[in-house]
């Protein structure tokens, strides 16, 4: 359990061994999403047009985010690195950063926690 918000800024997420996802040019992150549901496999093989894959592009300050996770930071570093590029435009800090690192990690399972 967590005790502070100390424990909290320490907590370090790895992106999901599984996931797929493309960086373009412009560092924007785009998840892929397979789609091999065999209700989606049946309706290709009819020649529907059924993508492969769902994509999902964050947004800027998403993808700056997404692409600093990397087992190592924790999210004091990831929280100092994305003031330091967006300044005044990403507060209050902790607060987003915490509430977009949740719902990847509960909702989407984009990334894991390593050490807790």
């Amino acid at each position: 359990m967590l005790n502070n918000n100390e424990d909290v800024l320490n907590i370090i997420y790895k992106i999901s061994d599984n996931l797929e996802y493309e960086v373009d040019e412009e560092n924007i992150v785009t998840i892929l999403m397979k789609q091999d549901h065999k209700v989606q496999k049946f309706f290709r093989k009819l020649k529907f047009r059924i993508p492969e894959y769902k994509k999902i592009s964050l947004d800027e300050y998403g993808s700056w985010i997404f692409l600093q996770i990397d087992g190592n930071r924790n999210i004091k570093d990831i929280g100092e690195s994305l003031e330091a590029k967006y300044g005044d435009k990403v507060h209050p800090l902790y607060e987003r950063l915490l509430l977009f690192l949740n719902h990847i990690d509960v909702n989407c399972h984009y990334i894991e926690k390593v050490n807790y």
